[in-house]
This record gives structure tokens, sequence and C-alpha cells, in this order.
């Protein structure tokens, strides 16, 4: 058997007819070898696949795509700075889920920027000319006007995190507001009573259900919220080093911290060294994403798991039945995936 990657003599691609007269059938039956029809007998699959392999035959993918009015590929679009997208662990960890489960089929994945507005103009364009067959939204603000253009152009979407609970399109998430009450639970089990909270950014679901989880799980301990100990922030590094001085410039008698994201969690950190506070025994310090961060951090960072790579997995799973279904009206199926508690020195 020879491999020659898909050409022929002199360097030609090798055509579908050549397939077929080498298995001895019709155009039609290499066709339908090809396209997994069950209505072929093993023996003559067998010769087909034996003629492609000798052939180096390689299908035209794009053809039988526009022939079925398909592009064979989704968009993952990100509507933040590129900058955030490299550094936050969350990102990479689902890139990764979602890569991992297109791996065996032939869909093409764009990644696609939209942090500002003359990118989501360009994207705009780009999804209204239809160039793929659906599209996967991460990190969407309540504002963000990408869904609801989805929608107008009918183009199959998931998004990670709805926008609201009365979100329109299909979702995937983690369980923010259990993740966040088991955080909050586990430092009052240490003895903690003072606890600090670094908001997410306000705009996104997520944070405000964690900010939700929060404060349910003091109030459950018979503690009512202080608000003095609630401070937002952003999700970076950058916003943890500021919310954390706001938090100890009025209250510097707090014993513990929970961070909205293992990376808010490192820049709570550095802040708490910096004023001479010792992690864990002046002040305990929770994360959330179970990052690789989290692992390297000194002490380690104690931190909420969400199952990112399988959100990721998910989500295509649920875009792959959107795209079925194009035409029937979206699925409106939410999914929320659970949360877990990995404790670690730092508190």
């Amino acid at each position: 058997m020879s491999v020659n990657g898909g050409r022929g003599r002199g360097g030609r691609r090798p055509t579908l007819e050549e397939v077929a007269a080498r298995a001895g059938v019709g155009r039609g039956t290499v066709s339908r070898v090809i396209n997994g029809s069950p209505r072929v007998s093993d023996a003559t699959r067998a010769a087909v696949e034996a003629a492609v392999a000798e052939l180096g035959y390689v299908p035209n993918t794009a053809a039988r795509a526009l022939a079925a009015n398909r592009t064979d590929a989704i968009a993952l679009v990100v509507p933040e700075p590129e900058t955030r997208f490299f550094a936050e662990p969350y990102f990479s960890d689902m890139l990764h889920g979602v890569g991992a489960e297109l791996a065996e089929t032939e869909t093409q994945l764009l990644l696609i920027f939209a942090g500002n507005d003359r990118e989501r103009r360009r994207l705009a364009q780009y999804l209204a000319a239809h160039r793929v067959d659906g599209v996967l939204l991460v990190s969407v603000h309540a504002d963000d006007p990408l869904p609801d253009l989805l929608a107008q152009l009918e183009i199959p979407a998931v998004i990670s995190g709805p926008r609201s609970a009365a979100e329109t399109l299909t979702s995937v998430d983690s369980d923010n507001y259990g993740g966040a009450r088991a955080a909050v639970e586990h430092l009052l089990s240490r003895g903690r009573t003072r606890i600090a909270h670094i908001t997410g950014r306000p705009d996104v679901y997520g944070a405000q259900r964690r900010v939700d989880g929060y404060r349910d799980a003091l109030r459950a301990a018979g503690q009512e919220p202080d608000e003095l100990l609630v401070e937002p922030g952003d999700f970076t590094e950058e916003g943890g080093r500021r919310a954390m001085s706001a938090l100890l410039s009025r209250r510097p008698d707090l014993d513990a911290v929970f961070a909205a994201s293992d990376v808010t969690a490192a820049g709570a950190r550095q802040v708490l060294r910096e004023e001479g506070r010792r992690i864990p025994d002046d002040v305990a310090l929770v994360g959330y994403d179970d990052s690789a961060i989290a692992r390297h951090m000194d002490p380690p960072l104690t931190s909420v798991r969400q199952p990112i790579e399988q959100m990721g997995r998910t989500m295509i799973s649920l875009l792959q039945s959107e795209i079925a279904a194009a035409g029937r009206g979206p699925q409106q199926r939410h999914t929320v995936l659970p949360t877990q508690l990995v404790p670690r020195a730092s508190s």
C-alpha cells in the first residue's frame, strides 16, 4: 500500500471516478461508502476502502459541505482582549476541552476575539455572511450584543455561562452558587469569622451567583453579611491587588478572603504579604477554578474546582445538536456541571 498525501500521478489529486474504477464499482457506491451509508455490503465497503488507501484519495469536504449548505466550521468567540485570553488559565482549559471534543471530527475551529467595538463590527460582518455553522460564546457580559446578533442571524450558538436566569441561548455553566457556598463553609469550619469576598466582574452572571453563594453561606451560619467585606474585582491579578488593598483599608481585622478566581487570589496574596499578613495564620485564602496557579502558589491555594475542560466538551456536543436541528428553533437547554472544593495549605 502506498501513501501519497492525497496526490495521484504527477502530484494530481485522485478523483472519485478513479477510486470507483480501482474498486470496480460505480461512482455513487464510492460516495455512499465515504459518507458512511449503511446501504453497502461489507465486501464492497472493503474494496472501496482499499482503493481509497491505495490511491491516497482525500474526500473533498469543502464540496460536500457546500452541497449540504454547511461550512464544516465553528467559531469560538471570546469577547475579551487577547491579553486576557492568554493570561488566564480558564480560557486555555476551555479551548483544550473544545479541541479535544472536535479532534475526531472534520470540523474546523476558528478562534475569534471581539474585545472592542471594531472587532465586534468585523465579527458581525463575518457572521452575517454565514461562514460558520455555529458559534461558541465564552466569557459573555450582561450587556454584550453578540448573543442577540446570533439570534437575529439564526446561527446556532451555545454560551458559556448564561447572561441571566432568563438566558434564551443554550448554555453550559458550572455550579457557581454551590461552589461559593462550599468555599465559605470551609472557611467557617476553620473558625474564620470575618470573611471577605473579592468578586468577579459585576456584569457577569456567574460572578453574581458566587456573591449569592457567599452571602447565603454566611446567613446559614448565623452571620449577617457585612458589605464592607465585599469588594468588586474583575477576575484579574491586578484587580485582586486593588480589591485586597481596599478591603484592608476598610476592615484590617479580616481573617479570611474568598476570591472569585485563582488569578485574583494571586493578586490578593501579594498585597497580604506586603502588609505582613501570614497565610493562613493571619488570613486564610481561597480561590476559584483550581487552575495550575492554585497548585503552584506558596502556600498552595485552596480552590473551587470547576470542570472547565468538560464544559468545553459539553458545549461542543450541544452545539452539534443545535446545528443538526437548525431551522427548528434553538433548543434552549441549560446544563450546570458540579464543582468541588479542593483544600490546600492556604486555608
